[in-house]
């Protein structure tokens, strides 16, 4: 007698575990049919729950598509480079951002076009705060080492100029929605970014040929 094949027991997700599995299917549906065609029935099918489920989570699935939106960012960061230089340190650093998130950035920027925007109630800098998150929070480092090797005085220079490279990289990809030539990249680094920090910190030198 030949016994039927078992069928694979499918274990029930609790936890941290559901709710980055609700955000993936989340992000999956946005990438595969865009934000206006989104919905809460959609993505509960895609993650194969109920609607209930999402709600208890999420009011409404504008939260909803900012978590996946934020979810995916942290989950795929970009590696922070070392190169012995604070120049060659932030060129490296905003070539691979350019590069790894302009398809991140079109995402979310048809999904802010689209109507989120418009629906959560938030401002356009609270929104772009969501998706974008803190563009300091993994590179302190780079200006950490190069104020350690006296290349600049890090408590010297206003917060808004180490700031500056990486919103100037962020504008250029919201607005051309792929990623920026070296030339441009180099430019703000060295037209822009390093005489400012070179001023700040007394002239030192930032590793500039």
């Amino acid at each position: 007698m030949v016994r039927e094949a078992s069928k694979p027991v499918r274990r029930r997700r609790h936890g941290d575990h559901l709710e980055s599995a609700l955000l993936a299917a989340a992000w999956d549906e946005l990438v595969d049919v865009g934000y206006a065609r989104l919905t809460m029935g959609s993505i509960a099918k895609r993650a194969s729950t109920s609607e209930a489920v999402l709600y208890r989570r999420w009011a409404n699935k504008d939260e909803l598509v900012l978590a996946a939106i934020e979810q995916y960012r942290n989950a795929n960061p970009v590696a922070v480079p070392d190169t012995g230089g604070l120049r060659s340190d932030l060129i490296a650093q905003l070539t691979a951002l350019s590069e790894a998130l302009a398809g991140f950035f079109a995402i979310a920027a048809a999904a802010a076009f689209s109507g989120l925007l418009a629906d959560t109630g938030l401002t356009p800098a609270q929104v772009r705060d969501k998706m974008m998150g803190d563009p300091l929070r993994r590179v302190r480092m780079i200006y950490q080492r190069a104020h350690d090797r006296g290349e600049i005085d890090v408590k010297r220079i206003p917060a808004a100029v180490l700031e500056m490279p990486f919103d100037l990289v962020r504008h250029d990809l919201l607005m051309d929605l792929k990623p920026l030539k070296p030339a441009r990249i180099q430019s703000i680094v060295d037209d822009l970014f390093l005489p400012l920090v070179q001023n700040a910190s007394g002239n030192r030198k930032t590793g500039r040929s």
